[in-house]
């Protein structure tokens, strides 16, 4: 027992330098291990470091693992050399294979980095992980902006070596989070690969494999910065019918919240790419209410330029009209007739029924000298629709136009929000 113990191989620098020069010795590094290469690769992600929808890019910091078998560099047969399980090399010195990045931003290159030692099991298995920062370019959809969905891709193909000489495949699990890092804006829902088989350039064909990361964009930032301002302005715009005309701030008023809207549909405007693919919610958003508000603005000219009429000018009849069945209902003004009822044409005299008398001699009437009769006040709130022509004007059609104005434009606005709002909703809890 003691004399096998004695015979067992304990490592040794030297022993280590004589596995090296016998590995090594006619070692080509330019010949690749044998006719077709199988390639197993697997990314490891450890951050996003930004991922922007203009620029349609996204930048992370990760490096890839690649592992091939390379019979050459193999000692497990020879017992001499038990006693090392591992040797280490670099690129310089081991055959490794011609990959690149097809889809990067910053210039396209064969993956290399001597500096990242190549770990060589004693079966001839080479694993290498290059690190690096990788910033791909990603198609942004914006059609959800901000509460937007973004699925971007790594695309790792071979060069030189053909389809027929160096095939790409996975490892186990394609994407290892182990060591990721949370983003503080993106989200990361889920990573996945897949094997497109080959890319043809020319007359030949590449392996290639992708790696696809879906990113959801964290919305607390945006919802209070973007979509809660944005509402909010978008009330304002049916505000400005609640002012009286006497105070001579609606005009005022008006364009402010006008041009605030168009300041921040600026705003949001360079953050969206300039694309005709796919359109931004928030962008038709904002220009809806922008045109609610041009059209507030041009209403509220209108109800100021009724409210400075005169008396002497005479409303015409088919405003009358108009004012009775459309925009008092709509004002829910009092007096007007929702049913339609004072919207009837008025009854003409000689279709009207008469009362006759016949005799009187029983009706009494006590009446002092003192006393008056009482004069009836003309009551606004009443059914009848000559009682309600007769006493319309100027003034109080452009109350009528105020209160109608108000109702439209405040149900519209709140519609169009709950569309706007259940969109983007509906989109971020799709995952």
């Amino acid at each position: 027992m003691k004399d096998q113990q004695q015979k067992q191989p304990v490592y040794s620098k030297e022993l280590e330098s004589q596995l090296r020069d016998n590995m090594f010795k006619g070692y080509e590094v330019l010949q690749r291990p044998r006719e077709l290469v199988l390639i197993n690769v697997s990314l490891s992600i450890l951050t996003i470091n930004d991922m922007s929808i203009k620029d349609q890019t996204l930048s992370m910091t990760g490096y890839l693992s690649l592992a091939w078998l390379d019979e050459r560099l193999a000692w497990y047969e020879d017992s001499t050399y038990d006693a090392i399980k591992y040797m280490f090399s670099t690129e310089t010195y081991v055959w490794r294979p011609a990959l690149l990045i097809d889809n990067a931003v910053y210039g396209i290159s064969v993956i290399s980095d001597v500096n990242t030692p190549m770990r060589i099991k004693d079966k001839g298995i080479v694993t290498w992980t290059p690190a690096d920062i990788y910033t791909v370019s990603c198609e942004s959809n914006i059609m959800y902006y901000p509460l937007d969905i973004q699925t971007c891709t790594l695309s790792l193909t071979s060069w030189a070596y053909t389809s027929n000489e160096i095939s790409l495949d996975f490892e186990t699990n394609p994407v290892y989070l182990d060591s990721y890092i949370p983003n503080g804006e993106w989200e990361l829902i889920s990573t996945f690969g897949l094997i497109t088989g080959s890319r043809s350039k020319g007359d030949n064909s590449f392996s290639n494999v992708k790696f696809s990361i879906i990113l959801r964009r964290r919305p607390l930032f945006h919802v209070l910065n973007t979509l809660f301002p944005v509402a909010l302005m978008a009330v304002l715009s049916a505000m400005v019918f609640k002012l009286p005309v006497e105070s001579g701030e609606k005009i005022g008023f008006a364009l402010t919240v006008l041009l605030a809207y168009a300041v921040y549909l600026t705003l949001i405007s360079d953050n969206i790419p300039s694309t005709s693919v796919s359109v931004c919610y928030l962008s038709i958003y904002l220009s809806l209410i922008l045109t609610y508000g041009t059209l507030s603005v041009l209403c509220t000219i209108l109800v100021i330029n009724f409210h400075s009429r005169t008396v002497e000018e005479d409303i015409p009849n088919w405003m009358k009209r108009v004012t009775v069945c459309i925009f008092m209902p709509l004002a829910f003004w009092k007096g007007s007739c929702i049913s339609g009822g004072c919207c009837k044409k008025k009854v003409e005299p000689n279709n009207a029924r008469t009362i006759q008398v016949v005799s009187v001699s029983r009706i009494k009437v006590n009446v002092s000298a003192d006393e008056k009769c009482p004069e009836i006040a003309p009551d606004y709130d009443t059914n009848s629709e000559e009682s309600i022509d007769d006493r319309l004007t100027w003034q109080i059609l452009s109350n009528i136009l105020d209160a109608m104005f108000f109702n439209v434009f405040m149900w519209i606005i709140v519609l169009t929000s709950i569309v706007f709002f259940a969109i983007l909703a509906g989109e971020y809890a799709n995952i």
